[in-house]
């Protein structure tokens, strides 16, 4: 029998465990999609107890603890943090094969050195030594990501942000690279209740009136160079799905007007003058090489009551079931045809759709750049010991699991970067457990050198962040 958590966790064969301990523990990290406070890390923010910087924000906990029983004032109400720590305690043992149990313990060995099991009755004691050592000045925001050798964050970012803190961390002359990442999708919704509110925030930072979708598109330009100049290489946008609908005859315009007289816009304009502004943004993404994330599938705000009570992004998120080919292949096509195709990462949330977003991926790839169409790594709901096993098999049977650029967090805490290390030893298993099924070759240089490239070289690479060379 095993021991949890030891130095061979989830590594099942003797080749799995040299693949891990020799070519992946000693790697860094790059985070290329996460959501930190960019204040937190340019301020090198000293958090005050492990309550404030495990619980605070990590929807993924506060879904457990719901799910458990616990009160809302214990997990996004006023309790104190003492409190709502051991309310997590109370709720940790019940996660039992729920990736929250891994992590967990993972996070409590490699920040803290704690290895007993997190339970109710060693709640205060693990409160009170995190807290303490959290105190001390090397466990700090930079601190804690300089322990788990992270070289390079890329936060996520509205187009009307100021990039201020990105600004200071650059000329902070610290090694750790954070760098902004451009989501404009509040802008792509111009059906939704708040896209009005947003635009004004635009002609606001540039100081000039929007009316008409040329100036939009203008405005959006100036704001991707911005970015650009603050070092920024990528975008995002969060979506339920793409559509496929013709938008070459749409007038724009005309909606843009309509929405300023506050009349209602027909659902199949709106998801034309979505298409016509991503299909343009991609081309300023080209241009500029950058590399586009188009993250595909959730049903958000499920949870009225918790919506007006809580506010957006609390766990009452879900998994959707929208069709999803039809729509990507056409934008992608069109862009493609275009010749303003930029590097592009694929992710889906429904994992129904491995296989479709794999191959999809494959179909656009144009020599011009190994792996240049990524299908990226399992997100959000899949991001667990099933959804990456899965997602490396089905990469590996459709593409070119060599070229994958790896593994990120997507979270807003500063104690995930250990799911770098949960992903690398589900990767080296899964490579070990061929070798030992004689379905690879027993030669650690080949496997090694693929190791290596997965979990920091390809990303490096692919991204372009001009870091230091390592091996």
């Amino acid at each position: 029998m095993k021991a949890f958590l030891d130095q061979n966790f989830l590594l099942q064969t003797p080749t799995a465990e040299r693949l891990y301990h020799e070519y992946a523990a000693g790697l860094p990290i790059i985070d290329y999609h996460n959501h930190l406070v960019p204040n937190e890390l340019a301020t090198d923010y000293q958090f005050a107890d492990i309550t404030e910087v495990w619980l605070k924000g990590d929807h993924y906990k506060w879904r457990a603890m719901r799910a458990n029983g616990i009160d809302e004032n214990f997990i996004t109400g006023p309790a104190p943090d003492r409190e709502k720590f051991r309310m997590w305690a109370r709720t940790v043992p019940k996660t039992v094969r729920n990736p929250l149990y891994h992590w967990t313990h993972l996070e409590l060995q490699r920040y803290f050195g704690i290895t007993e099991l997190l339970t109710e009755h060693k709640a205060d004691a693990i409160y009170d030594q995190t807290t303490e050592r959290l105190q001390q000045p090397d466990f700090t925001s930079q601190g804690l990501l300089e322990r788990l050798k992270v070289e390079v964050v890329c936060t996520t970012d509205h187009p009307t942000d100021s990039l201020l803190h990105h600004q200071s961390h650059r000329t902070s002359g610290r090694a750790l690279m954070m760098l902004p990442t451009f989501r404009p999708d509040k802008f792509l919704t111009i059906g939704a209740a708040d896209h009005l509110d947003f635009l004004q925030q635009l002609e606001a930072i540039v100081g000039e009136d929007i009316l008409t979708f040329d100036q939009l598109l203008a405005a959006l330009e100036k704001r991707v160079d911005f970015f650009q100049e603050i070092g920024c290489q990528l975008s995002d946008h969060g979506l339920t799905h793409l559509h496929a609908d013709d938008f070459s005859g749409a007038n724009v315009d005309a909606m843009m007007r309509d929405k300023r007289a506050g009349k209602a816009i027909a659902l199949a304009h709106q998801r034309q003058f979505q298409m016509r502004l991503l299909h343009e943004l991609a081309g300023m993404y080209h241009a500029r090489g950058w590399t586009m994330q188009l993250h595909l599938g959730p049903i958000r705000n499920n949870n009225s009551r918790l919506l007006k009570r809580v506010g957006a992004d609390v766990g009452c998120d879900s998994i959707g079931d929208y069709p999803q080919a039809e729509g990507l292949s056409a934008f992608l096509d069109r862009l493609d045809s275009a010749g303003t195709l930029p590097k592009t990462i694929l992710y889906n949330l429904n994992p129904r759709d491995n296989e479709l977003f794999a191959t999809m991926a494959g179909n656009f790839n144009d020599g011009s750049l190994a792996g240049k169409i990524q299908w990226g790594s399992a997100w959000w709901f899949l991001d667990q010991k099933d959804g990456m096993e899965k997602q490396i098999d089905a990469l590996s049977n459709i593409g070119l699991l060599s070229r994958f650029v790896g593994m990120l967090t997507d979270s807003r805490s500063f104690l995930s970067f250990p799911r770098h290390e949960y992903f690398r030893r589900v990767l080296c298993n899964q490579i070990g457990r061929d070798v030992h099924e004689g379905l690879l070759p027993n030669d650690l240089n080949l496997l090694g050198d693929t190791v290596k490239d997965v979990c920091y070289r390809n990303a490096r690479n692919y991204f372009n962040f001009h870091q230091p060379t390592k091996s």
